[in-house]
């Protein structure tokens, strides 16, 4: 980390990183007590949760922009994390939380199932070789898993803007009944991150998709 991302962390993480147990791995989640959110945030409001949320560029927007609402980052970089906090910190907000972790275990351990109101992914790794398209995020376990969290009424958002991918997505939520497509549109308050410049500069397109969960 650099001076400055050390200093976030050191200041910050006390309180805005949610300490959990860490299982085999140095990313995962062991089983463990599930995570009181309305205690930890001091209130009762929609969660929001990020997965992967990288440096905080959407994390730092977001949460001036639904000031009622509860966001919670999943990430693994720790040099990552210190740049969500300095970035949160400069918001002048607290409506944020960061675990972490790698969000797989982190949601199978720690979240109550029918808690969060929305799950965001946006621009995922690719695993642009076909012999890595086991390891993408997206896929019909994860899809499971994200039903299982979400509310009755919970959104999933995904974006990405490699194209092999996107048709994957779209393939995977195609064969599950319990989510609709409700809309390709961009997430209107989605900021431009680095990420996705780095898709737009190459001449990559954006796809974007809306999800709605469907039953209890």
């Amino acid at each position: 980390m650099t001076a400055s991302q050390h200093g976030w962390f050191e200041r910050y993480s006390p309180l805005w990183v949610i300490d959990v147990a860490s299982g085999d791995l140095a990313t995962s989640v062991g089983p463990q007590d599930l995570l009181d959110f309305d205690q930890i945030f001091g209130r009762r409001a929609s969660l929001i949760v990020e997965i992967g949320s990288g440096h905080g560029e959407t994390l730092a927007a977001a949460c001036v922009e639904s000031p009622d609402k509860n966001f919670v980052g999943f990430e693994v970089f720790e040099a990552s994390i210190a740049s969500t906090l300095g970035k949160i910190a400069s918001t002048g907000t607290s409506n944020v939380r960061l675990i972490a972790a790698d969000a797989i275990s982190g949601l199978t351990h720690l979240v109550p199932d029918h808690s969060i109101d929305e799950i965001w992914v946006f621009f995922p790794d690719p695993w642009q070789k076909k012999k890595h398209h086991k390891r993408r995020l997206v896929s019909p376990s994860f899809a499971d898993l994200v039903w299982h969290k979400l509310t009755p009424t919970g959104v999933l958002r995904l974006a990405t803007d490699w194209e092999s991918y996107a048709v994957a997505m779209e393939a995977t939520f195609a064969q599950d009944t319990r989510f609709t497509l409700a809309s390709r549109q961009r997430f209107g308050t989605r900021p431009l991150t680095k990420f996705e410049s780095r898709g737009v500069a190459a001449g990559r397109t954006i796809y974007d998709f809306e999800y709605h969960k469907v039953g209890s």
